[in-house]
């Protein structure tokens, strides 16, 4: 289970942090990523690391968010900067393949 946090409200250009701590322990041989979600919209990866180290993010978040993990800590993060509204969502954590159980997320608002 994951326990997303972070969200909010911000204006376009703001900048926001996530976090996510898994309530068990995540092996290291599984890559993790930051999911969302918006209104009518299918559930969408944005944004992942291997257990190597690989990061990938869709296109329209490359240049602007920025994740990363401790691994000791079972805790990622997603900085995310120069928001739009098209960012807003609901963003969860979880495997690129979402093999595990989905926490509640948290909610991100950009509206001016």
């Amino acid at each position: 289970q994951f326990v997303e946090s972070g969200g909010g409200l911000v204006q376009p250009g703001g900048s926001l942090s996530l976090s996510c701590t898994a309530s068990q322990p995540i092996s290291d041989e599984y890559a993790m990523g930051w999911h969302r979600q918006a209104p009518g919209k299918q559930r969408e990866l944005v944004a992942s690391m291997s257990r190597l180290g690989r990061i990938d993010y869709v296109d329209d978040v490359k240049g602007r968010f920025t994740i990363s993990r401790d691994f000791a800590k079972n805790t990622f993060w997603l900085q995310m900067d120069s928001l739009t509204a098209e960012d807003a969502a609901v963003y969860y954590c979880n495997q690129p393949g979402g093999i595990f159980f989905w926490g509640q997320g948290t909610q991100v608002n950009v509206t001016s």
